[in-house]
């Protein structure tokens, strides 16, 4: 059987430093970050998922923001490649559903590999979570 892939979002990937005993959905957060260092799934990110989520550290958190920006370099995660296929389908996302192009930078690697596009970034699911590939971090399961 075939390692699924999965791609996760700046909203996902934040989980994995920034946990709090409120925090919606850690638990599916870190059994997906566990999988992906198990290998038990395979993460592929667009380029911008550091610069994403940097910022939100750097203007949130700056006095985590170096430790936890380690902490995720070391994951050592796949940046997917770009290709003629990945930017139809992020303009296709955008101008269909009417979200960013860096939201749909993510959803797009998850169509172009068939893999499942995993967010906690429900306003962007209910704007375009009939186009497929995609899954709530609360639905998430291995």
């Amino acid at each position: 059987m075939a390692v699924p892939v999965v791609v996760p979002d700046a909203s996902v990937i934040l989980k994995w430093v920034l946990p709090s005993e409120d925090e919606p959905d850690l638990e599916r957060a870190i059994v997906l970050r566990d999988a992906i260092v198990t290998g038990d799934v395979h993460a592929r990110v667009p380029a911008l998922w550091l610069y994403e989520v940097g910022n939100t550290l750097a203007r949130r958190f700056p006095d985590r923001a170096e430790r936890a920006l380690d902490v995720l370099l070391r994951f050592d995660l796949i940046t997917a490649p770009r290709s003629q296929r990945w930017l139809r389908v992020v303009l296709e996302l955008t101008d269909r559903y009417g979200v960013t192009f860096y939201d749909a930078s993510y959803h797009a690697h998850a169509v172009t590999r068939r893999g499942m596009f995993v967010t906690a970034d429900e306003k962007y699911i209910a704007s375009a979570g009939a186009a497929g590939n995609i899954i709530r971090l609360a639905d998430w399961s291995v």
